[in-house]
Formats: structure tokens, C-alpha cells, sequence
């Protein structure tokens, strides 16, 4: 309650600014002192102001004060009898409470002469001790009966919540209360406590042992949860592989997570999970091991192939070749073919080696159709040569329309040899001769 009432304190003001104008010297400077005397005491909790208090804030600054607005004012600050009495009484029961609560304290230095001379006056800690007897006792075995017969890691998380639920129930207990049974209060309350040492102490250890199962049973569903991440990539790592150095990597990666399910202990409910994924991973396993077998040979094949395939396009760059050389090219590729005709249908590797057969095959036909060319341009060449040899004597028989058919012939098979073959630049040395010397005889 403030001492100074708000009602009490407008009325003081009122006075205050009314002497304030009759003095024209200080009365400013002195009315704002007064005002904030007063304003103090209305911010102060605690009994009613007196006459005698309320004048010493003003008497000094101002002596004319109407002593007639000082009895208004304190009268205004008295609360009416009824709520006086009612004032009163709540500040016996505050004082009463505050020697209960005193005396409750848990400090055994004032609880013990208390409860041997009026127990009755513990009563507040009775209550308490018997509400957290109770509410530790029932968590204890709430938290027990989900740890110990868990079916899934949310139950040891409600376990490890109602552990500590009843940890600060037992933190709560006085321990050197132990022992003291209250029977007057437990007489009318029906108390199912008797706070032995013995019962306290296998509360406590009840709990950390609980509290122990809780941590290595979620520190093991943890390590269960990140083999199983490690064993679905590495399943998908296989999946998706595309060469042996990757199906390689993914089958160690795989027989990796298979031992790491095998150190799960299988006292814990993630091991027993873990049997099960165990179980399945290494059937998985055995079934990919043929797989893997197959996969093996196709790489090996396609590897082999792709061997070849690199000799006969290292064997054909800078065109163009002899039709031997060719010949050896045409045969490396035809080797490669061989190696991925090998692979079966059902092997793993059987579409990889589709896709590079179609393309060897079409780098096969490109080499045969280059050898042909070369062969069929080679042949042209050495039969113009030929003929040129005939036309020489046709030329010294001296018959002239002989010799141009001739000619003709030679022209013809030298248009016949194809570009990019090692004959060309040869053969066009000798077309450009025998076209000169179609032109001149068909002059004469």
C-alpha cells in the first residue's frame, strides 16, 4: 500500500500551488522541492504517512501552509475502518505466512526442533515431501516399464522425459528427513511413504540406470540409422555404376555397412532391428555376388575391346594408308567386335556393350569401305600403266585411231582412282599427261 494516497496527495498539491503564487520570489523553486517530497512518499509501500511526516515536507518552505488542507489530506490518507480492519488482518496472515514459510525451509537446523515441538506447523513440507514420494515412485516405474519393454525409439525418448520427471521429484526430497514419519499427518492423509534410506537411495539408482540404457540405446539406434544411409547408398552406388572401378568401390562400400550391422549390440533394441537388416543385406549380398561375377567378365571383355578399338584408330589417323595397312586396321576392329559379341544377354554389362559394338561395327565398315577404295584405285593405276604400255606400240605402228581409243581408256581408268587414297596424287600426274596428249593428237 503506498504511503501517501492519491487523493491525499491532490489535495497537498493544491495547497502547495496556492502558497506557491503568494510568494513571488522563490515560490516556484520551493513549490517543485515540496512536490517532490510528496511524490517520494506516494512511491514508498508500507504504513500510512503521519500528520507530522506529511508537515515536514512542506513546513520549512512554506509556514502558511492551511493547516485546514493538512487534516483534509491526512484524513484522505486513512482507509476506511472496515478495509483498515481488513488491512490488518492480511498483514497478520502476511506475517503468519511468512513464519510458515520460514520454518519450512530445507534446512535442518530449523526443521527438526520444529517438528519435534509442532509438527503441525511442517505441514506445507509434508504436503510436498508426500506429492513428490508419490510422483517420483510412479514416474520411476512409468519411465522402467518404457525403457525395458521399448518397442520403438520413441519410447525411449517418453522414457528419458519421465527419467528426469522423476529425478527432480527425488531431487525435491529432503535426505535428512529420511527416516522421520510424520504419524499425526500421515494419520489423516493416509501416507504410503516412509522415506527409508534404502528405498531412497534405489530410487535414485534406478534412475541412472535408466538413464544409462536410455543413452546407449539412442547412441545405438544413431549408429543403426547411419549404417543403414551407408547401406542404401552403397546399394545405389552399385545400381548406377558404369565402369569396374566404380562396381568395385560400391561392393566395398557395401560389404562395409554388412560389419558395422555386426557391431550394433545385440542387447539393444536397434541390434535386434539390425538382425533383421542383416539378414537381408547379406542375401542381397550373396545374390549380388553373381551379378558381380558377370559384371566382372563384361568389363574384363569391354576393356579388352576397347583396347583394339584404340590400336585401330591410333593404326588410322592421318589418311590415307596402304591397302595392307587397311587391312590391319579392318582386322582390329573386327577383333574388338569379337570380344563384345561374347557378352550374353542376361550379363550386366550386356547394353554397355551394345552401344560400343554398334559403334565399332560402323568404324569396321568405314575401314573396309577405305580399304576397297584403295584396293580398286591401286588396281585402276597399274591398269592404266598398262595400257600406256600398249599405246606406245600402237604408236610406233603408226595407227592413229587405235591410239586414241586407247588413250581414252587410260583416261578412264585413271578417273576411276579414288581421292584419298595413297595412288591419287600419282594417278592424277597421269591423267593430266594423257588428257594433253588426247588434246594434241585430236589436233592432228
Amino acid at each position: 500500500m503506498a504511503r501517501l494516497t492519491d487523493r491525499a496527495f491532490e489535495i497537498l498539491r493544491a495547497e502547495v500551488d496556492k502558497c506557491a503564487a503568494a510568494d513571488s520570489l522563490a515560490g516556484d523553486v520551493y513549490r517543485r522541492m515540496v512536490i517532490k517530497r510528496l511524490e517520494k512518499l506516494r512511491s514508498q509501500n508500507g504504513t500510512f504517512a503521519s500528520i507530522e511526516e506529511i508537515r515536514d515536507t512542506f513546513k520549512d518552505e512554506f509556514p502558511n501552509f492551511s493547516e485546514q488542507a493538512l487534516k483534509a489530506a491526512v484524513k484522505a490518507n486513512r482507509p476506511p475502518g472496515l478495509f483498515g480492519k481488513i488491512i490488518f488482518a492480511g498483514s497478520l496472515l502476511g506475517s503468519a505466512a511468512g513464519i510458515i514459510w520460514l520454518i519450512n525451509l530445507p534446512f535442518p537446523m530449523i526443521r527438526w526442533p520444529v517438528a519435534k515441538t509442532m509438527p503441525i506447523l511442517l505441514l506445507p513440507s509434508f504436503i510436498s515431501m508426500d506429492h513428490n514420494y508419490r510422483q517420483a515412485i510412479a514416474l520411476v516405474e512409468q519411465s522402467d516399464q518404457l525403457v525395458n519393454k521399448a518397442t520403438a525409439v520413441a519410447d525411449f525418448d517418453l522414457g528419458e522425459i519421465k527419467a528426469k520427471e522423476a529425478q527432480k521429484h527425488l531431487d525435491a526430497l529432503p535426505v535428512w528427513f529420511l527416516g522421520y514419519y510424520p504419524k499425526r499427518y500421515c494419520s489423516f492423509f493416509s501416507c504410503s511413504w516412509r522415506f527409508t534410506l534404502d528405498e531412497f537411495q534405489a530410487a535414485r539408482k534406478n534412475v541412472g540406470r535408466m538413464e544409462a540404457q536410455i543413452f546407449q540405446q539412442k547412441n545405438a539406434f544413431t549408429q543403426l540409422n547411419q549404417v543403414e544411409q551407408t547401406l542404401n547408398a552403397a546399394k545405389q552406388q552399385y545400381q548406377q555404376a558404369k565402369t569396374a572401378a566404380d562396381r568395385q568401390k560400391a561392393t566395398v562400400n557395401w560389404q562395409s555397412a554388412i560389419d558395422q550391422l555386426n557391431q550394433i549390440p545385440a542387447e539393444t533394441l536397434a541390434g535386434e532391428t539390425a538382425k533383421k537388416t542383416l539378414k537381408a543385406a547379406e542375401r542381397d549380398f550373396q545374390a549380388m555376388g553373381g551379378v558381380a561375377t558377370g559384371s566382372v567378365q563384361a568389363d574384363n571383355l569391354i576393356e579388352a575391346a576397347k583396347e583394339f578399338a584404340f590400336s585401330a584408330a591410333v593404326a588410322a589417323k592421318n589418311p590415307p594408308h596402304p591397302a595392307a595397312q587397311w587391312e590391319q586396321i579392318a582386322q582390329l576392329w573386327q577383333e574388338a567386335i569379337n570380344r563384345l559379341k561374347l557378352i550374353s544377354v542376361d550379363n550386366p554389362g550386356y547394353l554397355d556393350a551394345q552401344t560400343k559394338l554398334a559403334q565399332y561395327q560402323k568404324d569396321l565398315g568405314t575401314t573396309q569401305i577405305r580399304l576397297e577404295a584403295e584396293k580398286d584405285s591401286a588396281k585402276a593405276l597399274q591398269a592404266a600403266k598398262s595400257l600406256f604400255a600398249n599405246l606406245q606400240n600402237n604408236v610406233n605402228s603408226q595407227n592413229p585411231d587405235n591410239s586414241l581409243s586407247q588413250l581414252q581408256q587410260i583416261i578412264n581408268q585413271l578417273e576411276s582412282v579414288k581421292s584419298g587414297t595413297t595412288v591419287y596424287p600419282e594417278s592424277q600426274k597421269w591423267l593430266q599427261s594423257a588428257r594433253k596428249k588426247q588434246q594434241e593428237w585430236q589436233k592432228n
